[in-house]
């Protein structure tokens, strides 16, 4: 991946709105999904072929794709474990918790949850592949996504 640090966008007409990534040190640190991108943002960046390729229905699972992973152990932990449900697949909060290598798991999936709301890299972390949990993007384009991977 380009290590090129900045604020890459690129316009989806299949979400019907743009993808900003935003890259630190050849790592995600953030995928949002606004209506206009921010006004520096590039739309020179090969990540965006690939997220372009992705909604047009090529299969990506961008395990190669770093994201920076700051925030703490046991949300880091359920994360990673998102990363590992395939594409096509999906899995419910309490298979995330199983999943997530030294996560007690509450009784109503608190943790999990917390983890998977504060997403901060939608896409490269599939959380729209947890069918019953929160995610960090707007519901329409996590609609999207389930309907492009067949979920």
């Amino acid at each position: 991946m380009d290590e090129t640090a900045g604020i890459y966008a690129v316009q989806s007409a299949y979400l019907e709105r743009h993808v900003q990534v935003g890259i630190a040190q050849g790592r995600v640190l953030s995928v949002e999904f606004p209506q206009t991108p921010t006004a520096d943002a590039s739309d020179e960046h090969d990540l965006l072929d690939r997220i372009e390729a992705y909604l047009q229905g090529e299969r990506d699972d961008f395990a190669d794709v770093e994201v920076a992973m700051t925030m703490p152990t046991d949300q880091r932990e359920v994360l990673s474990a998102v990363r590992q449900i395939p594409y096509g697949e999906d899995a419910t909060v309490e298979q995330v918790g199983h999943m997530a290598a030294g996560v007690e798991p509450d009784d109503d999936g608190g943790k999990i949850r917390e983890a998977l709301a504060a997403n901060p890299a939608p896409i490269f972390v599939p959380t729209h592949r947890v069918r019953d949990g929160p995610n960090g993007m707007p519901a329409a384009v996590e609609g999207r996504l389930r309907t492009l991977e067949g979920l």
